[in-house]
């Protein structure tokens, strides 16, 4: 990195984002500590399943911190324009289905590996689809990469749903959750689990709840009910979220806190945060009603992510911040995703 290159820790919160790229060049800026970490990895680094919603800032986020060596970027490439983005900015791409054995099998070595791929949305639609893809395709992956340093994208969905009142799913807390899409995660930390047992490969499982920008996620979510008058179910009460720069950053220093064998780690936001507060904020900021239906239910899926404060620090980017950011994008009526976290299900479908 040279001296010319901006890091996070000197750069004030942006008052608003005026476009896309702005904040993507935002979400691309690491830390000091994302750096260090980085520089204590020997080798390149290979991203699968690059193509979602995290996965192209966080490729950049990786090639801005470790500028002198190797990014490659993995995926089908489905989306126009993904791959030429991501080759502007200096990371190699690779085309690749990964439910074909051949093709991942042709993939070169790598020293550190993250992955990202699987199903989620639309996943009852097809429950054998989102078996092979959640586990079959991290047994494929597991084997071909057992001599690299793994870091695999999971979900707070393996862990049952807790109460309210507690500190959330700690780590060492069983797998039991509802739903076939949920079991399905839990089949793809058991196949990296084995393969890492089997073989020594040193990773981390990467329990994420709820990453957000301001196109996608819970805040968003909520804050287009509130915009466009739409009634706010609080049934599901309760979450955590965590700014999308953070958890990528997280996800990349988690390569140099990798465990033999594999282990879990939670990531999102340290505050258990209340939809009806989120609503009724968003309501505050745009000067609007807001409609509540439901009622809070006792339990929601919650994390304890003290591991993760212990060895990365809180999340630099405050849920206050994120609700003012989020705020000013939709008040704008600026680009969303149109894929909704659907974080209202309590059945386990989506």
């Amino acid at each position: 990195m040279n001296n010319t290159t901006p890091v996070l820790d000197d750069l004030p919160f942006p008052e608003r984002f005026e476009t896309e790229a702005a904040l993507e060049d935002y979400l691309a800026t690491p830390s000091r500590d994302l750096v260090r970490d980085m520089a204590r990895l020997d080798g390149d680094l290979m991203i699968l399943g690059v193509g979602g919603k995290m996965g192209p800032t966080l490729a950049r986020l990786a090639k801005n911190a470790m500028p002198g060596r190797r990014v490659i970027a993995v995926a089908r490439f489905s989306e126009a324009g993904v791959r030429e983005a991501l080759e502007a900015h200096g990371i190699e791409t690779i085309a690749c289905d990964l439910l074909d054995r051949a093709a991942i099998a042709a993939l070169p070595p790598c020293a550190n590996v993250v992955f990202m791929a699987g199903r989620k949305f639309g996943a009852d639609a097809n429950n054998p689809l989102t078996w092979a893809m959640n586990a079959h395709v991290p047994a494929l992956v597991a084997e071909h990469f057992r001599g690299s340093r793994i870091v695999a994208f999971s979900t707070a969905c393996v862990y049952p749903f807790v109460p309210v009142t507690s500190q959330g799913a700690h780590e060492s807390d069983a797998p039991n959750p509802p739903g076939e899409y949920a079991n399905s995660c839990v089949g793809r930390e058991r196949m990296f689990e084995y393969f890492s047992q089997q073989h020594g490969t040193p990773g981390r499982l990467f329990r994420l709840s709820y990453a957000i920008d301001l196109r996608y996620g819970v805040l968003a979510d909520v804050a287009l009910k509130v915009w466009r008058g739409e009634p706010v179910d609080v049934t599901m009460g309760h979450v955590n979220v965590i700014w999308q720069g953070d958890a990528n950053a997280q996800a990349l220093r988690c390569l140099a806190a990798a465990t033999v064998p594999t282990s879990p780690l939670n990531v999102s936001g340290p505050e258990t945060t209340s939809i009806r507060w989120l609503a009724e904020e968003f309501a505050r900021q745009f000067g609007k009603d807001v409609t509540i239906t439901g009622q809070e239910a006792p339990t929601a899926w919650l994390m304890n992510t003290g591991e993760a404060e212990r060895l990365f620090g809180y999340p630099r980017v405050p849920l206050a911040q994120q609700i003012r950011w989020v705020a000013d994008w939709i008040s704008r009526e600026q680009r969303q995703y149109g894929k909704p976290t659907k974080f209202e299900s309590r059945d386990g479908k989506y």
